[in-house]
C-alpha cells in the first residue's frame, strides 16, 4: 500500500518545474494529483505524461489571483473526487531588479501571485478541509524570506509573507485537524536556476555547507512528509531545506 491512495493532492504551479517534481512524487505514491497551473499546454502536457505511466492525475487551468478561478476550480474538484486533502501552494514568479527602480507593477504582480494567491488558494481549500476535519497544506515559500536579496525586495516580501501567513492560519485550522506548514528551499537545481552565469553559480556554491544544489525531488520529499500521517503533530513551522546555506 502506497503512503497516500485515496488521497487528493492540488498542486498550484505544477505543469512544470518544482512543482510538478512534488506532483509526481505524490502521484508516485498513489494520490489522485490534481495539477493547477496557468499554462493549458503545459498542463495537458504533464497530465498526459502522468496518465501514461499509470499515475492518476487531472489537470486545470487557473488564474490563482482570481478568487473565482479558485473558488470554481476547489468546487469542481471537490464535486470530481469528494475530498480535498492536501493542497500544495507552489504557484510563484519573479520580477528581479533593484528596489530603487522597481515599478509597482512589478511589486503588485509578485506580491499578488505569491502572497495573496497563497491567501486565495489556502481560504477556498480550508472550507472543504473544515466540513472534512481534515487537510494537509504546504505553502513554498524561500530562504529568501528570511535573508532577503539583492534585487529581490518583492520576492522576498511575499516569501516572508508566507511565512507569517503560514504562523497564523495554523492556528485558526487547528482545532479542525488541518496542519499548515512552509517549506522554505535555497538554491534548487531548475531550468530557471541553470541559466545563471556560472561565476553566480559558483558564489552560491560556497556558501552551502553540503557542497551541492538541491533538486527539485529534496524539495519534493520533504513536502511529501509534512503532507503525511508522520507529520500530525507538526504545524505552523517553517522548514528551511537549504544543504546548510542560511
Amino acid at each position: 500500500m502506497n503512503r497516500f491512495d485515496g488521497k487528493i493532492a492540488l498542486i498550484t504551479g505544477s505543469a512544470r518545474g518544482i512543482g510538478k517534481s512534488i506532483a509526481r512524487l505524490f502521484a508516485d505514491q498513489g494520490a489522485q494529483v490534481v495539477i493547477a497551473d496557468i499554462f493549458q499546454e503545459d498542463i495537458d502536457a504533464t497530465v498526459q505524461e502522468f496518465t501514461s505511466e499509470g499515475l492518476k492525475a487531472a489537470g486545470y487551468r487557473c488564474n490563482i489571483t482570481s478568487e473565482e478561478e479558485v473558488q470554481n476550480m476547489m468546487k469542481d474538484i471537490y464535486q470530481q473526487f469528494n475530498s480535498i486533502d492536501i493542497l500544495i501552494n507552489n504557484a510563484g514568479i519573479t520580477a528581479d531588479t533593484l528596489f530603487i527602480r522597481m515599478k509597482k507593477v512589478d511589486w503588485d504582480k509578485v506580491i499578488n501571485v505569491n502572497l495573496t494567491g497563497t491567501f486565495i488558494c489556502t481560504q477556498k481549500a480550508a472550507k472543504y478541509m473544515m466540513k472534512q476535519r481534515h487537510g494537509k497544506i504546504v505553502n513554498i515559500s524561500s530562504v529568501i524570506g528570511f535573508i532577503g536579496n539583492f534585487g529581490q525586495a518583492n520576492y522576498a516580501a511575499s516569501k516572508g509573507g508566507i511565512i507569517a501567513f503560514t504562523k497564523s492560519v495554523s492556528k485558526e485550522l487547528a482545532s479542525r485537524n488541518i496542519n499548515v506548514n512552509a517549506v522554505a528551499p535555497g538554491f534548487i537545481r531548475t531550468a530557471m536556476t541553470d541559466a545563471l552565469p556560472e561565476e553566480i553559480q559558483q558564489k552560491y556554491l560556497e556558501n552551502i555547507s553540503l557542497k551541492r544544489f538541491g533538486t527539485p525531488e529534496d524539495v519534493g520529499k520533504l513536502v511529501l512528509f509534512l503532507s503525511s500521517e508522520d507529520a500530525d503533530y507538526i504545524t505552523g513551522q517553517t522548514i528551511i531545506i537549504d544543504g546548510g546555506m542560511i
